[in-house]
């Protein structure tokens, strides 16, 4: 298994794998922030259990459906590292870190 292969795959908190493909800062910058990236998936999911919809556009969704996963996997991601960099400082009290996330 060459180590490049390794570095695609991620253990979540609970030490599930998943994929990871980092998003570029232009697609960061586009993107809707969870909560919305949350609700869009909802009702993709919700058009596509519908079963009436034709092929081509259950593909098209299904689509639309994997970029909002890999949007929301992304954030919370960030959100985990963000809760992991908490530190006590001098005084006792939990601050963050500045979290330094790897350029593409």
């Amino acid at each position: 298994m060459s180590a490049a292969w390794r570095s695609d795959f991620k253990l979540d908190s609970r030490n599930n794998f998943y994929q990871h493909f980092p998003m570029s800062k232009a697609a960061k910058a586009e993107a809707p922030k969870f909560e919305e990236a949350l609700k869009k998936l909802e009702g993709v999911v919700e058009a596509m259990e519908s079963g009436d919809l034709p092929l081509e556009t259950l593909l098209a969704k299904y689509e639309e459906g994997a970029r909002l996963v890999k949007i929301c996997q992304e954030k919370l991601v960030e959100a985990e590292l963000k809760i992991q960099q908490l530190e006590k400082d001098a005084a006792g009290e939990m601050k963050l870190k500045p979290l330094d996330l790897p350029e593409d």
